[in-house]
């Protein structure tokens, strides 16, 4: 089957590549076109009327979450939402009957009010990549109604993936565990999803092989995991003993008020992030696909990448 795969030379799209390429024609779409194995050609963003016949489009390309918050707003809407229209508008007026469009959880919630996050939530993003995203999905269903009857459209928000390449605050993590640096907050027991690429990528399989109404769906592994439990398996990774300390936890907020009058690296804000729950359902995913659980399990998944890390 051809597929188009923008943002081919990403931390997704490698993968996504290496998984499909076996059983799938696949092209690219990117900023920058070398040669890539699995890839028959890649396209610039100005050669979109010379594509040939494609069945599917996955879209990943995007400005990704800058948790350092440099990144000017303009930008993440330029390429979050602009690209989004561009490449969404090409899909109604080719041949191609499915779009896959990877927006994120963080376009629903920064913050998940309730124990879970679901489909049902009323999008409140917060922040330019969130906000861009969101208006990415926004133009896509307002416009998927006046597609064709054999059209189908798929936004999938996925949580924080991880997997061979990773990128991200679960590098910054395995560097603390792997300098020996003990983790002061382990009295906060909260839980937060991740997505294994290999999970993702049989996902994406399975929604092109098969046809699961058109529609928003949340990806994430089977279970949530905690910070403390994710602390434990990289040390075990390393064979090395973990640091957790289990600071009283009104002791812990004082500190992080203090930080909010005199600017430390603990602050109110920054606790709230990193001890809140963030729980993703995939449960409108499965049922859509008929499966009771994802075929890599959260501490395969994580073992998995933690050796990747540790090459």
């Amino acid at each position: 089957m051809p597929l188009l795969i923008t943002g081919i030379h990403g931390f997704v799209g490698s993968n996504l590549v290496t998984a499909l390429k076996e059983n799938h024609k696949i092209y690219g779409l990117d900023i920058v076109s070398p040669e890539k194995e699995g890839i028959i050609k890649t396209y610039s963003w100005n050669e979109l009327d010379e594509l040939p016949e494609i069945d599917v489009i996955i879209h990943l390309a995007g400005k990704a979450h800058d948790t350092k918050n440099k990144t000017d707003a303009k930008e993440y809407f330029e390429i979050n939402t602009g690209l989004t229209q561009r490449i969404f508008d090409y899909f109604l007026r080719s041949n191609a009957v499915k779009f896959i469009f990877f927006s994120s959880v963080k376009a629903a919630a920064d913050k998940v009010e309730g124990e879970i996050l679901t489909e049902d939530v009323i999008p409140k993003p917060v922040g330019p990549y969130g906000e861009s995203k969101i208006k990415a999905e926004e133009y896509i269903l307002g416009i998927a109604g006046q597609a064709r009857n054999d059209k189908i459209v798929y936004i999938f928000r996925p949580c924080m993936i991880h997997g061979h390449g990773n990128k991200g605050n679960l590098n910054l993590l395995y560097n603390v565990v792997n300098k020996g640096v003990p983790y002061p907050l382990g009295a906060f027991e909260n839980k937060r999803s991740f997505l294994n690429i290999c999970n993702l990528a049989f996902i994406v399989e399975q929604f092109i092989l098969q046809n699961p109404q058109s529609g928003i769906y949340h990806l994430a592994d089977d279970e949530p995991v905690s910070t403390n439990e994710l602390i434990k398996l990289i040390a075990k990774s390393k064979d090395i003993k973990e640091r957790i300390v289990l600071l009283n936890k009104d002791l812990i907020k004082a500190i992080a008020k203090t930080g909010d009058l005199f600017r430390l690296p603990l602050n109110s804000e920054r606790l709230q992030k990193l001890t809140e729950n963030y729980v993703v359902s995939n449960k409108k995913m499965k049922e859509a696909l008929g499966i009771k659980s994802l075929p890599v399990s959260v501490e395969d998944g994580f073992k998995h990448t933690l050796s990747s890390l540790n090459q």
